[in-house]
């Protein structure tokens, strides 16, 4: 059962992905979270380097599209500056988003990569679907209230798999 939790990798910034490594995997899009993952919880405007990231990826053919289970006004307020397309209120684990963003990418489960800050949500979502994932280190480590409590369990999930010799990296 803790497998469901379990990323394929782990990275400190989405900015330490690299779009020629995954585009040489064979992946065509890339869906990401967007508080705590791309920008802090409690901030609005996208970064000139995620700008540049965000272009880096283009380059190299791999679509993007934000996953968030935040409300249209806030995504929207980041996706307007940044110009990626994206999904509120995802209902993240649920598959649901998940599927609806490999429809509207046109690309199959194996084609795509997720990448988050949260194994409740974004991890499990994405794996209880089949696609790739990529676990991110929060940007700040304060939370919004739903979200904390998610870290409690989450630090429990993460002793369970480091017991287990897991985890491929250490916190």
């Amino acid at each position: 059962m803790l497998r469901q939790f379990l990323p394929e990798e782990h990275v400190e910034s989405v900015l330490d992905i690299n779009p020629s490594k995954l585009k040489k995997r064979g992946i065509k899009a890339l869906v990401t979270d967007l508080d705590n993952t791309l920008i802090a919880w409690n901030k609005e405007k996208v970064t000139p380097e995620l700008v540049q990231w965000f272009s880096s990826l283009e380059a190299a053919g791999i679509s993007v599209m934000i996953l968030s289970n935040n409300s249209e006004k806030r995504v929207k307020l980041f996706s307007n500056s940044s110009g990626v397309s994206y999904i509120f209120r995802a209902h993240k684990p649920l598959p649901f988003a998940f599927k609806r963003a490999m429809r509207l990418m046109k690309v199959q489960k194996d084609e795509m990569v997720v990448v988050g800050d949260q194994l409740l949500t974004d991890i499990w979502g994405a794996n209880r679907v089949g696609m790739h994932t990529i676990l991110v280190t929060p940007i700040v480590d304060s939370d919004g209230w739903a979200t904390k409590l998610n870290r409690h369990l989450e630090r429990f999930i993460l002793s369970r798999l480091r017991h287990r010799g897991l985890l491929k990296w250490e916190d």
